[in-house]
């Protein structure tokens, strides 16, 4: 016997021994699905969704690169517009001309990071003012006033949400390295 369920006359058929088969997580992708359906056919949530979507014919994804911050160091890009938003990737205290930090030291690190940073915010077309989200590592927790010092005055008030956390180790045995998510 096929155990099925459907939610509406004319909705479509879901063959629960699929599912079954599939274990929880199919069952759980389908639930989600299916509440997911019912939202978007409800007409206040709809305008919501569609900014969201991730049909590829919905979103444009744009590289921004600037020669004024340092180059990825790896296959990323230094930041992605989307939509109506900015990824900025972790942003290191590097030099742009010479890919050298500024120093060892945590203070300077710092600026250097936010002046790389503002760098590509520009590049994209956002500023710090426009910054909704930001990431902090740090090698040392203990740096963590002195980091709150030097971020302050990059950031007018309201400043964005932040998470701020100890790493194990940063690439090239950085001091800091920052990301941020920036509203166009």
């Amino acid at each position: 016997m096929a155990w099925s369920a459907a939610w509406s006359a004319g909705a479509p058929t879901i063959d629960l021994r699929v599912l079954r088969a599939r274990g929880p997580l199919a069952a759980a992708i389908c639930c989600a699905s299916v509440a997911a359906s019912r939202l978007w056919s409800s007409t206040p949530f709809r305008p919501f969704f569609a900014s969201i979507s991730a049909s590829p014919t919905a979103v444009k994804k744009e590289a921004v690169q600037t020669e004024k911050a340092p180059a990825a160091l790896g296959p990323y890009s230094q930041a992605i517009k989307v939509n109506n938003l900015v990824f900025v990737s972790g942003v290191l205290g590097l030099v742009p001309e010479t890919g050298k930090f500024v120093s060892n030291n945590i203070e300077e690190q710092t600026e250097q990071v936010l002046e790389n940073m503002g760098e590509i915010l520009k590049a994209s077309g956002a500023t710090y003012a426009s910054v909704v989200k930001t990431t902090i590592m740090l090698a040392d927790l203990q740096d963590f006033k002195k980091v709150n010092e030097i971020y302050a005055k990059y950031f007018p008030s309201p400043a964005p949400a932040r998470s701020t956390y100890q790493v194990a180790a940063l690439p090239m045995n950085a001091r800091i390295e920052i990301e941020c998510i920036a509203a166009l």
